[in-house]
């Protein structure tokens, strides 16, 4: 997490290479009892960060290799109903459909 290059907070590690967290850095990073971080060295600097807090553009960079093309929202909904008809044999119901439209 990069912190606009401006220090936020200072720790000292202990004689077991231990570290406490500041309380500022655990209320940005959202960190709470049992949370895990991982710390990424690039050259000189070292960045900490929550695991398992990536955007949805990290994410989605991750499983497509090409970006899929975009569908419109009439697209979107046809596609849903296919699902629901392959997978329960049914679409959404008639009453469920109106209330979403």
């Amino acid at each position: 997490m990069v912190m606009n290059d401006m220090r936020i907070a200072q720790s000292r590690v202990t004689a077991q290479g231990q570290v406490s967290v500041p309380a500022e850095v655990r209320r940005r990073l959202g960190l709470g009892p049992g949370s895990v971080i991982e710390w990424d060295a690039n050259g000189d600097e070292v960045t900490v960060r929550r695991v398992g807090r990536f955007t949805s553009e990290d994410i989605h960079r991750a499983i497509f290799e090409v970006p899929p093309a975009p569908k419109s929202l009439e697209e979107l909904k046809e596609s849903i109903e296919a699902h629901m008809r392959e997978r329960y044999g049914r679409a959404p119901s008639r009453k469920r459909r109106r209330a979403r439209d």
